[in-house]
């Protein structure tokens, strides 16, 4: 069952265990310098809003409503992450462990990969929750992500064009596996979770709003962000009951077009989040095996590689 609520994408798997809950929200977040560096983790600047697309049938592409699933409103100055949130399971010293695959279009974010259905393991191209707080983007080293940002499908800039060659799908696909109920009833001692803080500042620059409506998720800057190795056993996960959902991009205009709502304002920039003294994150598990890195997503070309962004706007951080 997938549910929509207080902003966030709800699974739950009450056919498996009563306790096979867990939710996702989108966080936004500033784009960090794309210009060769690597950059700790910023904070979440609060949830995207998210609608459902069968709520807007008569405004909404057809495509979209096709697909169905939700959407939420991003800014070109913009980027995302991803936050994994497992709802605690009653008298255990665990929350109920998951199979998560996420592809930007029809590109696996963790392998770079084409969509398939299942989950593989040679390579990975899944995390596993709650080992797997956030993703930040896609896994091109060890330790090494590109940021998810926001481009104008069609333009040539998204993973999803880059390694197929057409602007076909755009925006993210989620889904979701849970752990066998008799595995999970004899498994694990409780791990202590650590939150990455969301953060409102006071003042947020005036929107800025893209050219044209559809939307896909682009290889940014580099991240420091691990994505951990599977522990468990390919038979440890239900892969009949899992869900799926289509998560679409909306640029402010189609946003206020469909909804009739205004998207949030852009966030501030990577000068501006610095002097408001906001923090940055390390994610790091010297216990757990991080992922090598897709080979395939590290032929990316970013947005400043491709002559997305010019060398001024790298340099403060404007875009």
């Amino acid at each position: 069952m997938i549910e929509l609520k207080s902003d966030m994408l709800q699974f739950s798997f009450p056919d498996v265990h009563p306790d096979a809950k867990m939710s996702i929200d989108f966080q936004r977040t500033l784009r960090i310098p794309d210009d060769g560096g690597e950059y700790p983790l910023p904070a979440g600047l609060g949830r995207f809003p998210l609608r459902h697309v069968d709520d807007f049938g008569g405004r909404a592409p057809a495509l979209w409503l096709e697909r169905g699933g939700i959407m939420l409103p991003m800014y070109q100055s913009e980027a995302m992450w991803l936050n994994f949130r497992p709802v605690a399971a009653d008298g255990r010293r665990s929350s109920y462990p998951f199979a998560v695959k996420v592809a930007a279009g029809k590109v696996n974010a963790v392998s770079g990969e084409e969509w398939t259905a299942g989950i593989h393991r040679d390579p990975q191209d899944y995390m596993v929750i709650p080992a797997q707080p956030w993703l930040d983007g896609f896994c091109v080293e060890r330790g090494l992500i590109r940021q998810f940002v926001a481009m104008p499908l069609g333009a040539g800039y998204s993973a999803e064009e880059q390694l197929t060659g057409a602007a076909r799908h755009g925006g993210l696909q989620i889904a979701v596996f849970p752990m066998k109920r008799e595995v999970f009833e004899t498994r694990f001692p409780k791990t202590d979770r650590v939150g990455r803080h969301a953060f409102s500042p006071a003042a947020m620059p005036a929107p800025l709003a893209c050219p044209l409506p559809d939307m896909g998720l682009a290889p940014g800057g580099r991240m420091r962000q691990e994505i951990r190795e599977d522990r468990f056993e390919m038979g440890d996960w239900d892969l009949r009951n899992g869900s799926r959902c289509f998560v679409h991009l909306a640029n402010s205009l189609l946003w206020r077009m469909i909804t009739g709502e205004n998207p949030p304002t852009t966030p501030p920039t990577t000068r501006e989040y610095a002097e408001a003294g906001l923090p940055w994150f390390d994610l790091y598990a010297a216990d757990r095996e991080a992922l090598l890195g897709s080979k395939v997503l590290a032929g990316l070309k970013s947005v400043a590689d491709l002559g997305g962004l010019g060398k001024e706007q790298v340099r403060e951080g404007r875009f």
